[in-house]
């Protein structure tokens, strides 16, 4: 039965991005509280599970699609999943590159930019946690709030960007730990930016409607 299937790619992708969303909180927990075990547990046993997973929903969707021939809406959710399965695991893969940038960054003194990074880590997450949410309940109004509060991670790294940058003009042997820190805040950026990009499928698959990339609330009210 292609419900019956659709079910099950859905738990699994939903197994997937609980275990991605571990990963981002351990990367940054590993920085946070100088834990090299935390980032250890990210790079050799989690990547690896994600990866194995992302392979296995991907060949299900397919022959998912080869068997059921799926049509509207149905084979939207499934074309649906197949993206999110992508962009699941490119987050794995910006959590996993944050854990090795901490990596060098726990055996060095902290910057001052530090005490703005757990804000935007918990944004982050937040949103990446109601994006899948908003998929799994076909919830649009959730999804429309994760698209607005991408500009909020986005002024959280210009401000810790900001900061970098005048520790850097202060102390030139900083530039090497400022750098990899703000390498850190694009990885959490993207992370937003691809939950971003869930939000507006979401919207797509049930409303049918697309909606790009940074808009503003205005264009939003009008359409709720």
């Amino acid at each position: 039965m292609l419900e019956k299937r659709i079910e099950e790619l859905k738990k699994l992708l939903i197994t997937n991005s609980t275990l991605v969303e571990t990963m981002i909180e351990k990367s940054v927990d590993g920085l946070l509280k100088k834990k090299r075990d935390l980032f250890s547990e990210v790079i050799n046993e989690d990547e690896p599970r994600v990866n194995d997973r992302e392979i296995e929903i991907e060949e299900l969707v397919i022959s998912t699609i080869a068997r059921y021939q799926p049509e509207a809406s149905n084979l939207r959710e499934i074309l649906m999943i197949l993206k999110m399965n992508n962009d699941i695991e490119r987050i794995g893969d910006h959590a996993v590159n944050i854990a090795y940038s901490g990596m060098y960054l726990i055996e060095t003194l902290p910057l001052e930019p530090f005490k703005y990074l757990p804000d935007m880590a918990r944004e982050t997450i937040s949103m990446f946690k109601n994006a899948i949410s908003s998929f799994i309940d076909k919830d649009v109004k959730l999804a429309k709030e994760v698209c607005e509060r991408d500009d909020v991670v986005d002024n959280l790294r210009n401000k810790i960007v900001r900061s970098a940058i005048n520790c850097m003009l202060k102390d030139n042997s900083v530039v090497e730990r400022a750098i990899k820190f703000v390498s850190i805040t694009k990885d959490l950026e993207r992370i937003a930016d691809l939950s971003t990009n869930i939000g507006e499928d979401v919207i797509y698959m049930i409303e049918g409607r697309i909606i790009k990339h940074h808009h503003d609330e205005e264009e939003y009210s009008s359409n709720s």
